[in-house]
């Protein structure tokens, strides 16, 4: 068996699992935001009159989206949370300034290897660097299954192997790595799969790089992504928790595939996704040249600290276009306190950056970063589909933070290979 159906098995408590078996087995952690988490009460309170929660230790919210609500139905949904969460015992609620939520359940020592955690976020998947079984579901499934009864079902999902290997060019960041897969393999290319990413590339990343590639699994369909568990695996989840009680479930030999797909990172440029999806992924050369207004690192994908150290050597000395709004967003207040002691926010707002709050950034625009028709953003989110971030004529292009760098510099799309 491979990480995930070992999980689901123990989990269930069976001996082995299949794939295309469907299973119940309890769940470790519900993860919500302020969004989602407003939804499922809704469905939870209204459809369900009279159910209790059954385990309110292993809900979490985060409030990333509304990092200072700016109207007063953002308030009240917010209020409306708390209210719940106190009413209910839910204990770990992270308040809005929290950072984006996956960062804040990870720093925070929440998600362990071995764990069966569910999210009304499609960007659930990434715990499977951890070690983890983690995928997203719907607000009905959480409010019936998840919060009453703390458990959920699962179709055994088939599994592909990406193995990755060589070594990337100069300019050539894990996000590009990521990035291109997603166009490789496209958007509806991994329906329901779980996706194993290995490989000695995979290997020789450090935690936080590899957490990019189960995050974007949802990108081509995936039910889930994972790492076949290693020995940084276990040095970082003994890091974020302070002990050594969680179980690494790894590989069998000659765990088989569906299929295989073979990468070798040392072909792949700077990439760059652009307009209307995630999946329209392009050599960042081929739209070098066009004017942004907007350039952005935060949100699920972007704002880690080693993001806000790249743009902080690329900016050394320099300063943003005139014409760019440069938006760093970090992505926790733990990497907020870490950049703040390195001095890396002090030179980047000298070099005319704007420092916000840790939070989701301009993900849907709920505080921050709406877009004008015909304006042009570049960032380092997951997402720019249409009207995601203000008006639907507006363009968004999605990128790696040194890339990111090289356009707020330039005032245009730019290869950071350029970049001096």
């Amino acid at each position: 068996m491979n990480v995930v159906e070992k999980i689901l098995a123990k989990k269930s408590g069976r001996k082995a699992v299949a794939a295309g078996e469907v299973i119940t087995c309890p769940v470790d952690l519900m993860v919500m935001h302020d969004l989602s988490a407003s939804f499922v009460i809704k469905v939870f309170e209204s459809e369900m009159p009279g159910a209790t929660i059954a385990d309110p230790t292993k809900i979490v919210f985060a409030f990333d989206h509304n990092f200072a609500p700016a109207t007063r139905e953002a308030a009240e949904a917010l209020a409306a949370v708390r209210k719940f969460a106190s009413r209910h015992h839910i204990r770990h609620l992270f308040e809005s300034g929290c950072g984006s939520i996956h960062h804040v359940i990870l720093e925070a020592g929440l998600a362990a290897p071995g764990m069966v955690i569910v999210g009304c976020d499609s960007h659930t998947p990434v715990y499977g660097a951890l070690g983890a079984f983690a995928t997203g579901i719907g607000n009905d499934s959480m409010a019936a299954l998840g919060f009453a009864n703390g458990c959920g079902w699962f179709r055994v999902p088939e599994a592909i192997r990406i193995d990755l290997h060589g070594e990337t060019a100069s300019h050539v960041t894990p996000r590009d790595v990521s990035q291109y897969l997603i166009g490789r393999i496209g958007e509806d290319g991994a329906i329901y799969k779980a996706i194993e990413y290995a490989g000695l590339y995979i290997e020789r990343l450090e935690m936080s790089d590899r957490g990019l590639f189960p995050l974007q699994a949802i990108d081509v369909g995936g039910k889930c992504g994972f790492i076949n568990p290693d020995g940084k695996t276990a040095e970082f989840a003994r890091s974020l928790l302070g002990h050594d009680r969680f179980e690494l479930h790894c590989n069998d030999p000659g765990t088989r595939y569906e299929d295989v797909i073979d990468i070798d990172v040392s072909r792949i440029e700077p990439q760059i996704a652009c307009p209307p999806t995630v999946g329209n992924v392009k050599p960042v050369e081929a739209v070098a040249g066009l004017a942004i207004d907007v350039a952005e690192a935060g949100g699920s994908t972007g704002g880690r600290l080693s993001d806000i150290r790249t743009l902080a050597r690329a900016l050394a000395g320099r300063t943003v276009h005139p014409r760019v709004r440069l938006q760093v967003v970090p992505a926790s207040r733990g990497v907020y306190l870490a950049a703040l002691r390195e001095g890396l926010l002090e030179q980047l707002h000298v070099a005319g950056a704007n420092i916000f709050p840790p939070s989701a950034g301009s993900n849907q625009a709920f505080n921050m970063g709406a877009l004008a028709a015909d304006e042009v953003m570049i960032s380092t989110q997951a997402r720019n589909f249409p009207g995601r971030n203000g008006h639907p004529d507006a363009r968004h292009f999605l990128a790696s933070p040194l890339t990111v760098a090289a356009s707020a510099l330039r005032g245009e799309i730019t290869d950071p290979r350029g970049l001096a």
